[in-house]
């Protein structure tokens, strides 16, 4: 078993030197620009104005079920799965560190699991439960976690487990969160479905 457990660590690494041997200025840059949250605010506020064109004021429910997904995510991955893991970013690995090429500032000591990776991939989930094929920007969310997990390993600062782990993570808690609010809506005054005529299909 360590033996697996080794040579699993040591194609990790191999393959996230391989990633980043991909760099051209150019991505350098996009990539830079990809894994910045605020740059994706375009895409929040598509999101929140199709709940409120989907379901009406009930889209409130969603949003408040949203701030929780987010807060249990990056609670569950950067307050206890990182600490008690303890594996170093590439970027602060003592054995690899010096050969990753750090674009933007490393972050935090420990990268497992990626904080990153488990928001964007909850979010999508819970998303992507929600509007099924009914909003025409849906593959937007599909796309968003893929290209923000790929930037995070192009930048040095998560191996692929690291990514692999926060996605787990992500879509757990987003058919968690998506399960929870079904079941509050049998509780509080509010239905689990767009409101009439307000759908986009």
């Amino acid at each position: 078993m360590p033996e697996i457990l080794e040579l699993i660590d040591q194609l990790d690494k191999e393959l996230l030197l391989s990633i980043q041997r991909q760099s051209s200025p150019f991505l350098d840059f996009l990539m830079a620009a990809i894994t910045d949250k605020y740059n994706w605010i375009p895409l929040y506020l598509v999101l929140l104005i199709g709940l409120f064109r989907q379901f009406g004021w009930q889209a409130v429910y969603f949003v408040l079920a949203v701030v929780v997904l987010i807060t249990l995510s990056d609670q569950l991955t950067s307050s206890l799965m990182k600490p008690y893991f303890g594996r170093f970013r590439p970027c602060h690995d003592p054995e690899i560190g010096h050969l990753v090429r750090i674009v933007t500032r490393c972050g935090g000591s420990y990268g497992f699991v990626s904080s990153h990776a488990a928001n964007s991939v909850a979010v999508s989930t819970f998303f992507i439960l929600i509007f099924r094929k009914s909003h025409p920007f849906v593959w937007l969310v599909i796309i968003w976690p893929l290209v923000v997990c790929y930037s995070r390993m192009y930048l040095g600062v998560h191996y692929p487990l690291d990514i692999l782990g926060g996605t787990a993570v992500g879509v757990g808690l987003g058919y968690l969160v998506y399960w929870g609010t079904q079941k509050l809506s049998m509780i509080v005054p509010f239905k689990f479905k767009p409101a009439s005529g307000n759908r986009f299909d």
